[in-house]
């Protein structure tokens, strides 16, 4: 049982990151006002990038050119949401299809349709004593990415909420018209918030494909960009709110390895069908659940028309 519960937990700490920072860029862009539904594009174009660089260069390096992809990436979608006022959901599945395509492309053309070649892992920290005790064990010898994720929300908390940025961030997304009466360019904190939460989406890619895996691969990010923005919709748009729902969706996904490595024996009473399913039926579950009770920005969605004011 306990080793059940370790291999559960060793792999949620394996996974939850990506969530996170996924999670946290949704919330950072839906916050000033635009939906970003393109998180998973984002994450695809950065866990791409971040292979492809890593195999020339050291791996951390990796790791921010995958986040410079994924602002590359919003900055398509904050020109065609923000100064072209396209319809921001239309955009951002646009982003998806054509990162979802793009990166087939590319892999197939440069490596084949296996993967890209093997890169170097991110360094992982082991926590001295932890090796040799059981379930607490499985709380070492991950990377820096784990723990980054886990400090990052605080801060972000920190930022949003307690902090004149943080007040004109969610001013933004509730009435930017009263925003432009106090002198600030609507626009402008829009696009901060677009291009910061497409790099952290490119850094949730990234860890995927540096930290989790040691390449990229065809199927990355198998969906996690869509489970990011539910986390954000059960998280309330908040950074605490988008660690606990990250980690539970992640919880999810463990939930699914940890039987089928831990537990064979369970293969032959549940369905192979359902354990691949579960993590994005407790994600169906936990939205139904919620329903009325969200919350969203007022204007989120809606493209600023300075004339409409």
């Amino acid at each position: 049982m306990f080793e059940v519960v370790e291999a559960i937990l060793s792999s949620t700490l394996e996974y939850y990151p990506a969530l996170v920072f996924a999670a946290l860029g949704a919330t950072l862009s839906e916050r000033s006002g635009v939906t970003n539904v393109g998180i998973e594009g984002m994450m695809r174009t950065g866990a791409f990038c971040a292979a492809v660089a890593s195999i020339t260069m050291p791996t951390p390096l990796g790791v921010c050119v995958g986040m410079l992809a994924g602002a590359g990436m919003a900055a398509i979608h904050g020109a065609l949401s923000i100064h072209w006022r396209a319809d921001q959901v239309v955009s951002g599945m646009a982003l998806n299809l054509v990162a979802l395509a793009g990166g087939t492309y590319l892999l197939e053309a440069l490596y084949g349709p296996n993967g890209t070649p093997s890169i170097q892992q991110l360094s992982r920290w082991h926590v001295p004593g932890l090796a040799e005790v059981p379930l607490l064990r499985a709380f070492s010898g991950h990377s820096a990415l784990t723990w980054l994720a886990l400090v990052l929300p605080v801060v972000f908390h920190g930022l949003i909420y307690h902090t004149p940025w943080g007040l004109r961030l969610r001013a933004v997304g509730e009435k930017p018209h009263a925003v432009a009466t106090l002198g600030l360019s609507v626009p402008g904190l829009r696009w901060m918030a677009v291009l910061g939460g497409g790099m952290l989406a490119g850094l949730g890619g990234a860890s995927l494909s540096t930290a989790v895996l040691d390449r990229f691969e065809q199927h990355t990010p198998s969906g996690l960009g869509y489970m990011a923005l539910a986390a954000t919709v059960f998280g309330r748009w908040t950074p605490l709110g988008a660690l606990l729902a990250g980690l539970f969706f992640a919880a999810g996904s463990a939930l699914r390895i940890g039987l089928a490595s831990s537990a064979p024996g369970l293969m032959t009473i549940i369905p192979q069908g359902f354990l691949l399913a579960l993590p994005y039926l407790l994600t169906l579950v936990l939205l139904a659940v919620q329903g009325r009770r969200t919350h969203a920005p007022a204007a989120l969605g809606v493209p600023y028309q300075q004339e409409s004011r």
